[in-house]
């Protein structure tokens, strides 16, 4: 087969075999073709889309260019979650812990930021000495032992995924809707899981801007799901605002740990709700809403999830107590102010987000070095009631240079109005059929 011939069927809009596929992928793993011709090959996905067999050809393809876990003879429900990206967002650090307390086995394989989407490998580095990358057989002895792990992408598991994941954030080809699920749906097949609850994010500050673009994306991974066996439930959340009060990368661990001790923000602990209870109903460890919300709370007020966090954290090498007190000694740190009486009316996320990037919470360049001491505080948020000069933004950074640039760039991020607005943050869900 000749590379550019397949590129120039995909740049033509005809759709490719599996045979072809599957080729174009092995020989990309194999290093015979160059990330140029990747790029290429993306870019025309991006315009040209992919049909629903070539979308389960790619994921075949991905899942085939690595190993694969196998939790078979596990008693316990096997299952993950996924979240499309967003700001601020630290639900699978709560989530993760939470689920193995109530007796599930949560093996995940997490990301790094994307654009200007934080990442949770990212997040969880920050802690002095955690360690991302094991070996299967570590990553399963972590998860015997503890009910829970999270790990970035190995080499092991869909290898070729992780050289996609670096070629899409630099080349502008991260809002394909193939190309996400391909991502998302071969790791979580490949993990071995029965189950998955997946968060896609809607709004400004997520990938999926209107509600029908989330569900066109939900209806594609509940079809990868069907097709590989694989329980999917979709919750849509919007991120018309960043959640919780910090986003960055060490103080989002801060606020993790808020969470699983019960002093966590209302809307991160709304999702957390929301995605945890609809995956113990997939277990059928409950049979209603109302008792899963109550069985997850109740491992949060008994004090089990702290603990399991903080055992995940000790046994994949991570020193948390260390990783706490440096979040309280930022070197650079201002506020950005409220410029007139009233209601924060409107937050530009992705704005926030790029933001962050800017100060060393994600990557402008696929080896960028990450800032862990950068974040933002969100002293005020959509709805809240603010005076002039009232502190709406605290940043904080090691780069002082890099700080100033983040400010005047987070100055026109958020609107303030006279009368209150109105926002919701579960937009809707899908039970089975979509």
């Amino acid at each position: 087969m000749i590379p550019s011939e397949i590129i120039a069927r995909k740049r033509d809009g005809i759709a490719l075999s599996r045979q072809e596929l599957t080729w174009f992928i092995e020989q990309f793993i194999n290093n015979e073709l160059t990330n140029s011709q990747m790029a290429a090959m993306l870019m025309a996905i991006y315009f040209k889309g992919m049909t629903e067999d070539e979308t389960i050809f790619l994921v075949e393809a991905m899942i085939n260019s690595g190993a694969t876990l196998d939790f078979s003879g596990n008693k316990k429900y096997v299952a993950d979650k996924h979240s499309t990206g967003g700001i601020g967002d630290k639900v699978s650090l709560i989530l993760v812990p939470l689920l193995a307390c109530i007796g599930m086995t949560v093996p995940m394989i997490a990301g790094r930021s994307l654009e200007f989407t934080g990442g949770t490998i990212d997040k969880l580095e920050s802690i002095p000495g955690f360690k991302t990358n094991p070996t299967l057989e570590q990553f399963s002895a972590w998860v015997k032992l503890n009910g829970c792990a999270i790990i970035e992408q190995t080499q092991q598991i869909c290898p070729v995924d992780n050289k996609l994941y670096s070629l899409r954030n630099v080349t502008a080809t991260v809002p394909s809707i193939p190309l996400i699920c391909s991502s998302i749906m071969s790791k979580k097949i490949a993990e071995g899981v029965q189950g998955l609850i997946l968060d896609i994010k809607i709004g400004k500050g997520a990938f999926m801007k209107t509600i029908d673009q989330g569900k066109e994306l939900g209806e594609w991974m509940y079809k990868i799901g069907k097709a590989f066996n694989l329980n999917t439930d979709i919750v849509f959340t919007s991120m018309d605002q960043p959640l919780g009060r910090f986003a960055g990368l060490r103080c989002e661990i801060f606020e993790t740990m808020d969470c699983l001790n019960g002093n966590g923000p209302k809307d991160t602990m709304e999702v957390v709700l929301e995605l945890g209870s609809r995956l113990i109903l997939q277990a059928g460890l409950t049979d209603n809403i109302f008792s899963a919300n109550d069985l997850l709370i109740s491992h949060i007020e008994n004090g089990t999830a702290d603990a399991k966090f903080r055992e995940m954290i000790s046994c994949q090498g991570g020193d948390i107590e260390k990783c706490l007190s440096k979040v309280m000694k930022p070197e650079y740190e201002q506020s950005v102010t409220a410029y007139n009486d009233g209601f924060i009316h409107n937050m530009e996320t992705e704005k926030i987000g790029w933001a962050l990037v800017e100060m060393g919470c994600g990557h402008k360049l696929t080896h960028d070095e990450l800032d862990y001491s950068a974040g933002i505080e969100f002293l005020a948020k959509t709805g809240d009631r603010v005076k002039k000069d009232d502190p709406v933004y605290r940043i904080f950074s090691a780069n002082n240079a890099k700080l100033e640039r983040a400010i005047e760039m987070l100055k026109s991020t958020f609107s303030i109005s006279k009368n209150k607005p109105e926002f919701s943050l579960i937009l809707d869900s899908s039970d089975v059929s979509l």
